[in-house]
């Protein structure tokens, strides 16, 4: 288990300085004021003026200090120590009411003693993680009685596509095994780097739903979405509301969210 640990948070750090001079994730613009958020969790999250926020896997901070420009008072917490020194910077920066813990989440109630009443997690994270369960315990440890979950995801069936052509069918739907890569690029626009070690794993609706409810967490609203907000996939094409992937328009859950309450 360590093994992916150490893999994964070597290939975030590296991640963030690519992530950091790339134009999805603009910094200049953030920095003058544009949200990071997108409509779909605006959506959900409605007014959070007041609010404490435990934002896990909050990458370098952006979404998280968007929150705290919104009113929250919010905690990230992400793996890789890169990525939480700058959200510490921007932090610093822009004066917000945000601090930044750097720990894998699964050991997050080791370094956070509060409650909170959102969690917030986004794009993106749950498919670093092996197995759910633990994900759901810390979910239901931090949130306050009649908190809330607010969670924003990239669907499973996106996982399931081909590398080339993200056309075929090729990957199983279930978390029956571990996606070990050797990986030059990320997601974003922006240089590759040198070969580094990818662990990651497919989780489906009923595992996500499964590790939820056995907290006796309410779902109390899910949604699918047929389009990204992220131009983050190979063979996309833009449509009216974010992306897709070109020939198979309209035909696929691209992202999906849930929002449970404690």
């Amino acid at each position: 288990m360590k093994d992916y640990i150490s893999a994964n948070k070597a290939l975030w750090n590296r991640k963030t300085g690519i992530h950091l001079q790339s134009n999805m994730y603009d910094v200049p613009a953030f920095l003058n004021g544009k949200t990071s958020l997108k409509s779909y969790e605006l959506d959900l999250l409605g007014d959070v003026s007041g609010k404490k926020i435990l934002h896990l896997q909050c990458h370098f901070g952006q979404d998280s200090l968007s929150l705290a420009r919104m009113g929250a008072q919010v905690v990230g917490v992400d793996l890789a120590d890169k990525a939480i020194e700058q959200a510490n910077a921007f932090r610093q920066q822009l004066q917000l009411d945000a601090s930044f813990v750097c720990c894998d989440i699964f050991e997050a109630d080791q370094f956070i003693n509060e409650q909170f009443d959102i969690v917030f997690t986004s794009y993106g994270t749950i498919g670093w993680l092996p197995q759910l369960d633990r994900w759901g315990e810390i979910i239901s440890h931090f949130l306050k009685p009649g908190g809330q979950l607010v969670f924003v995801e990239f669907h499973p069936v996106m996982w399931m596509l081909d590398d080339a052509s993200f056309t075929q069918l090729t990957y199983s739907y279930f978390n029956v095994h571990t996606f070990e890569e050797i990986v030059t690029t990320t997601y974003s626009d922006g240089p590759g780097h040198e070969p580094l070690v990818s662990f990651s794993w497919n989780h489906s609706l009923s595992e996500v739903f499964n590790a939820l409810l056995q907290q006796q967490l309410a779902i109390t609203d899910f949604r699918e979405y047929p389009t990204s907000p992220y131009d983050c996939f190979p063979n996309t094409v833009k449509v009216d509301g974010g992306y897709q992937i070109k020939g198979l328009e309209g035909k696929l859950p691209m992202v999906y969210s849930i929002v449970a309450n404690k």
